[in-house]
């Protein structure tokens, strides 16, 4: 836990999740002002409201106020205790929305963390549950967490608007972290998807992966994608379906890409042919800007090597995202930490798009909550 107490002052909705989080591991209380202050409908909306329920049933001792009209909220965290939760997310994000953030903070409760989500499980807007458990788990294993308790699951599949899906996930506590060396992409060798479908016709997962195939086929042989086809109550309340792809790599890199069909009611209908080969050519395309881990986690990864050793930790990564170029911004407000940034031309070996090398010694942060017992 970090000694200063006093705090930042932001304003503005945007990187809401963001600031939260990092308050919580730093122990800095924010203060977050004019948020939407303009909008016709000002102030904090449900899934946001929702998420700071999350972070105060995760915490001991958070103390949060929020102003009558949700235009200003004040954040004094408390302590991670974790323990066994269980959350209904609001529908308007997905669970990703709500996961991204755990996966940041699980690994320094008191208590190894055990949540029930429930809500919406694959949307056009957030992260789906696959593809963070294809791609974060993975990378939270190579900073040393791990264990048997560390899963994630699907119970049940929920597509917007009506949600009604269900997710579960476990994750063990760690008191360090372990620096890492990730410059080295390798070279694709398999892809994995999952082509899922809720209330409609099991035949739209087939017709998804045979369009998919269709494209991928012509660059490498080992592709295997699983079709998922949830019935009755495990299949949430409103139909869809989708696909995510993860392209793993000789070095163990994972590279994904996912897309989802229309809310009902909502948008232009798609057609799951077009939604297959759409998916195909962004996996493609996050193969082009190539790294160690793929744009969805490049936050999560840079979180945590800071919170690593006092040892220097490296990740090559492709084109920062915005919400990573934030991101890093306010890792330097939070732990006052700066990123020693490199940028490396596509040359003969790294092939794709240019890429960046972030080097960093990390703050050595240590889970203090295991050492209270």
């Amino acid at each position: 836990m970090a000694t200063q107490s006093h705090s930042l002052s932001y304003a503005g909705c945007n990187f809401l999740r963001q600031r939260l989080v990092l308050s919580t591991l730093s122990g800095r209380p924010v203060k977050i002002r004019r948020i939407r202050a303009r909008d016709d409908n000002p102030g904090l909306r449900d899934f946001e409201a929702s998420f700071i329920r999350l972070l105060d049933k995760i915490t001991n001792g958070s103390r949060i106020e929020i102003n009558q009209t949700g235009t200003t909220l004040y954040y004094q965290p408390g302590l991670l205790y974790g323990g066994s939760v269980e959350h209904d997310c609001s529908v308007l994000r997905s669970i990703g929305y709500y996961l991204e953030s755990l996966l940041c903070l699980a690994p320094f409760m008191k208590h190894p963390l055990r949540i029930v989500l429930r809500g919406v499980t694959n949307d056009q807007v957030d992260p789906s549950v696959d593809v963070l458990k294809a791609t974060a788990l993975p990378l939270l294993k190579q900073f040393g967490i791990d264990g048997e308790s560390f899963e994630l699951k699907v119970v049940r599949r929920g597509m917007p608007p009506g949600g009604g899906g269900e997710v579960f996930f476990s994750c063990p506590v760690r008191k360090v972290l372990k620096p890492v060396q990730l410059t080295d992409p390798g070279k694709i060798k398999r892809i994995r998807g999952i082509a899922y479908s809720v209330r409609v016709s099991p035949q739209m997962a087939n017709r998804i992966v045979d369009s998919a195939r269709s494209i991928l086929n012509k660059f490498i042989p080992d592709i295997y994608i699983y079709t998922d086809h949830m019935k009755g109550v495990s299949s949430g309340k409103s139909p869809g379906f989708g696909l995510s792809l993860v392209a793993e790599t000789t070095t163990g890199a994972f590279l994904s890409a996912e897309l989802a069909s229309s809310p009902q009611g909502q948008g232009a209908a798609v057609l799951p042919e077009d939604l297959g080969q759409n998916c195909a050519k962004l996996l493609l395309e996050e193969i082009y800007r190539g790294g160690c881990v793929d744009s969805t986690n490049q936050s999560l990864g840079l979180l945590l090597m800071t919170l690593g050793q006092q040892d220097v930790s490296k990740v090559l990564l492709g084109p920062l995202s915005p919400y990573t170029i934030e991101f890093l911004r306010h890792l330097k407000s939070f732990f006052q930490i700066m990123f020693k940034i490199e940028t490396k031309p596509c040359g003969e070996e790294l092939k794709g798009g240019d890429k960046v090398l972030l080097t960093c010694v990390g703050i050595g942060f240590s889970n203090l909550s295991k050492t209270l017992k």
